[in-house]
């Protein structure tokens, strides 16, 4: 089946349950291809997980971006340590490189902080218009569900109300 997204795919299997030719003496029950509408909740089904996908990726990716920003951090600090260590030999030297490596330090908490905002930021943002995706996929699957079930009331009451003819 070609891809098509999760509602023209409702549409068309609802389309496929109206049109259907009705069996004779039961109204309410109809002739479907029973592949065809296998398919496409099979396509349904398939492509709900996509967006649960995408939101575990955006995961993988904060935590790799956050991963990062700590490897970052030790490799500076460790370089201001390395650098300060070598700086000892001369008071002055050794004042001053003390001096760079809590600016450094600091710096790099402030760098990591930042890192981490933005990627909470983002992780955030992305899983807001993941679960905005879904609500309005979970009410347009209500709302199919609703006129599916109007349908077959209406058509329940057409079939009560019209007599059977006797054979």
């Amino acid at each position: 089946m070609n891809e098509q997204n999760i509602e023209q795919i409702i549409s068309a299997l609802y389309d496929m349950i109206q049109d259907a030719r009705g069996l004779p003496l039961g109204a309410d029950k109809c002739i479907i291809e029973r592949e065809k509408a296998l398919d496409m909740l099979d396509e349904v089904i398939a492509q709900l997980p996509v967006e649960l996908k995408q939101a575990r990726t955006i995961v993988e990716s904060r935590n790799e971006l956050i991963g990062q920003a700590r490897r970052e951090a030790e490799t500076l600090i460790r370089q201001a340590q390395e650098k300060a260590a070598e700086l000892v030999l001369e008071e002055n030297i050794y004042k001053e490189s003390k001096r760079q490596c809590q600016e450094m330090v600091l710096q790099t908490q402030a760098r990591l902080a930042e890192v981490r905002k933005a990627s909470n930021d983002y992780m955030d943002d992305a899983l807001r218009r993941t679960e905005e995706a879904i609500e309005i996929s979970l009410e347009d699957v209500r709302n199919t569900r609703q006129k599916f079930a109007a349908l077959v009331e209406a058509q329940e009451k057409r079939a009560a109300a019209t007599p059977v003819e006797q054979v």
